[in-house]
């Protein structure tokens, strides 16, 4: 990634970085701040100092325990979780400055609600933001829009505005520096791609064949009128 679009979320006089973000993802990983540190090669003491700073600003990213059968460790709250993917969004936006890959998918519209339209589909029902009048329509969704996750740890509907959820199946990954694109076969014509940072692919272990779900807000989806509807007309 170009390092004039260095990705940084500012609070106070704090800014978290790529460098917090891979030392979060290393305790989520390894569920311990010290095997954390061992294993990117930083100090645990340093780590500890960073960690503190950023939870004054940030809020609780994580959360420790003590002694017990397991030797205690440490957790990433949901508040650290979202963050990472606050800041992931913001990585794979700064990807999508230079190109952006749209998903097309051919559907009808058999509901509306305001803006917002139901469109059946091969892959099933998409709801997304559909031009008043249309009927036969084209379905696009930015790829910097989709966020994929593991089927065990995908986030309860209620409360979120990511309304599209799929079940799919990793058909490429094309990795990039920092950033590299997925496409996800979700039973539509053609594989949903979406923008992935380099982290997120190895905490997913996205191959080929690996299942996934995928989510992405009825507000990303945009419709244009189907060309075949113009020609019947």
């Amino acid at each position: 990634m170009d390092p004039s679009f260095e990705a940084q979320l500012r609070e106070g006089d704090v800014v978290f970085t790529e460098r917090d973000a891979t030392l979060l993802e290393a305790i989520r990983e390894h569920g311990s701040l010290n095997r954390a540190a061992e294993a990117l090669g930083r100090s645990y003491s340093r780590s500890q100092k960073r960690l503190g700073a950023l939870e004054a600003a940030f809020g609780t990213l994580v959360e420790r325990t003590r002694g017990g059968p397991g030797g205690g460790g440490s957790q990433v709250t949901e508040e650290g979780k979202a963050l990472l993917n606050r800041f992931e969004r913001l990585e794979t936006g700064y990807a999508a400055v230079a190109s952006v890959t749209e998903t097309v998918i051919e559907g009808t519209v058999i509901d509306r609600e305001g803006e917002i339209a139901e469109i059946e589909t091969a892959a099933g029902p998409i709801r997304a933001l559909v031009p008043p009048g249309s009927e036969q329509v084209q379905v696009g969704i930015r790829a910097d829009a989709v966020t994929l996750h593991d089927p065990a740890e995908v986030p309860p509907t209620v409360g979120t505005s990511a309304r599209n959820r799929f079940d799919g199946s990793v058909e490429s990954v094309t990795p990039g520096e920092n950033v590299g694109q997925v496409a996800v076969d979700i039973g539509a014509e053609t594989p949903l791609r979406a923008l992935v940072t380099a982290r997120s692919r190895d905490r997913l272990g996205l191959e080929p064949g690996r299942d996934v779900v995928v989510t992405f807000k009825a507000t990303s989806a945009q419709c244009t009128e189907s060309a075949g509807a113009a020609a019947v007309e």
